[in-house]
């Protein structure tokens, strides 16, 4: 195949035929050479560049990539509605929902946001219709009267969870330009999902090792990627009182808040879960009298 591109390039660039032989060998290397410098071009522009950059990069910082963070670890115990069997039928811990809206209220809602929660969706929590109307009206939501005009009124169960902040740019400007996330979905949106949440909020109060260098305003957590996170620690002992009379630990209260969080993120897991058990149930009592219906259907063909 080799030999049958050259005499077809030979034939392109061929001397004519009374030509002396030494002139077509000439021509045939000149050919060659040029294919040949062709292909050897891109890898020595390649090397040469490489070459010189090896040399003008003595004073650049060597590129360092950030600290993995460390594999999530949930509670001892696990979460009642995730895991093999839990995965299937798993309901929410009611307790541990009401104990988690409070840490939210009391700590989390300072700076993060609940956006895509109206407050009577906290009856499903156990709240009754009295307590969904006296949380509702601490806040104080935009609207407008019969003349159209904008005025603020006593926020109703049927409104959205208020933000802290009234825009992106004032939650910036409120912690030193880090925007804090919106937590309706956080659960389901970072890898590790509750792990991951709850990983973060113990992670605090470690020092940082030697060899990573801490930048201004930011806080060591080994479980966040690149180990420096904006947010300071947010939970500490005894931060709130529970009614039921729980200890408020660090942990319980993690446990407690990402419970809440994980509710948030998928309020009608308990109602998927049912409907799906409902419709495995439907299809095993189906199988079976379409088997039998089978069976006597056959019967009488043989």
């Amino acid at each position: 195949m080799f030999r049958d591109l050259l005499d077809f390039l030979a034939s392109l660039f061929a001397p004519p035929p009374n030509a002396p032989a030494r002139t077509t060998r000439i021509v045939l290397a000149v050919v060659c050479l040029g294919i040949l410098g062709l292909a050897v071009t891109p890898i020595t522009v390649t090397a040469f560049s490489c070459l010189i950059g090896l040399f003008s990069s003595d004073k650049e910082l060597p590129m360092t990539l950030p600290p993995e963070a460390l594999p999530p670890q949930g509670p001892a115990g696990g979460w009642p509605h995730t895991g093999l069997l839990h995965g299937i039928t798993g309901t929410y811990d009611r307790a541990s929902l009401q104990r988690g809206y409070q840490v939210y209220a009391q700590v989390c809602a300072t700076c993060h946001s609940l956006k895509l929660l109206s407050y009577r969706d906290l009856s499903q929590l156990g709240f009754s219709e009295a307590e969904v109307k006296a949380i509702a009206s601490n806040f104080q939501v935009d609207d407008f009267n019969d003349n159209g005009e904008p005025v603020k009124r006593q926020a109703l169960g049927s409104d959205n969870f208020v933000s802290p902040f009234p825009n992106d740019k004032a939650a910036r400007a409120a912690n030193n330009g880090a925007l804090p996330p919106d937590l309706s979905l956080i659960v389901k949106a970072r890898e590790g999902h509750e792990d991951y949440v709850y990983s973060i909020l113990t992670g605090f109060g470690q020092s940082a090792p030697a060899n990573e260098t801490m930048q201004n305003g930011m806080n060591y957590n080994p479980y966040f990627n690149g180990h420096q996170i904006a947010m300071p620690p947010p939970l500490h002992e005894g931060a709130v009182s529970f009614a039921d009379g729980t200890p408020a630990t660090v942990e319980q209260m993690a446990k407690d808040v990402v419970e809440y969080l994980a509710w948030a993120s998928e309020p009608k897991l308990e109602e998927r879960h049912q409907t799906g058990i409902k419709a495995v149930l439907f299809l095993v009592v189906f199988a079976y009298v379409m088997y039998r219906v089978k069976r006597k259907v056959w019967k009488k063909l043989h």
